[in-house]
């Protein structure tokens, strides 16, 4: 289950609906990423074909991110079995 968010209006989104806090063409894809990382109970869960799912190093060593579009990235970590800082961002 998604406990905690980084990004105010990714949680709009997904609290909501709203798109106001978010890239409106991304909508559909973080509806459907967001739906399987709710229901997740490990990383490993969300490495479905095409979302280019991985690892992330450095400051963020130990979060994973599955790609949304172009370079934005739905970013999380879990804490036991729940999602957890969930993020929306562009890495560049």
């Amino acid at each position: 289950m998604i406990c905690s968010f980084r990004h105010k209006g990714l949680a709009a989104f997904f609290a909501k609906g709203t798109k106001a806090g978010i890239q409106p063409k991304h909508a559909g894809k973080l509806e459907e990423q967001l739906a399987v990382l709710n229901i997740a109970k490990k990383p490993q869960e969300m490495n479905i074909p095409g979302w280019q799912w991985h690892a992330l190093t450095g400051e963020l060593a130990g979060h994973w991110a599955v790609s949304v579009n172009g370079n934005w990235r739905l970013i999380f970590t879990f804490d036991g079995e729940d999602a957890i800082l969930v993020d929306y961002r562009d890495y560049h």
